[in-house]
């Protein structure tokens, strides 16, 4: 499966009216992941990580496709290496947990 670096960059966005696990799954979904897993992924990331870590593993994930060819599409296998890159373990654990716990894996 393919998610997207916009799918993590619309949790740094969040609007008052829509919660991260909801801008989370709107977005995997967009990239061609099933209603159930994304939800299932979104709420996963929304209850492990903080807005502040969103935000972290949005900027790395937009970062980590900067300058390539397919610079929208963010495979499952580059999300866990993006987030296994951060300072924060916590992030990886909850990328990690979530990608197996809602069968999204690479």
């Amino acid at each position: 499966m393919r998610a997207s670096a916009l799918m993590l960059l619309s949790a740094v966005s969040l609007s008052a009216c829509a919660a991260p696990a909801t801008r989370i799954s709107s977005g995997l979904q967009r990239y061609g992941l099933d209603e159930g897993r994304a939800d299932c992924v979104g709420n996963r990331l929304q209850s492990d990580l903080s807005l502040g870590q969103l935000q972290q593993l949005g900027r790395a994930a937009a970062a980590y496709r900067q300058g390539d060819t397919t610079p929208g599409a963010l495979t499952v296998g580059d999300l866990l290496r993006v987030a296994g890159e951060l300072k924060d373990p916590a992030i990886a654990l909850s990328v990690g947990k979530a990608a197996a716990g809602c069968g999204v894996l690479p």
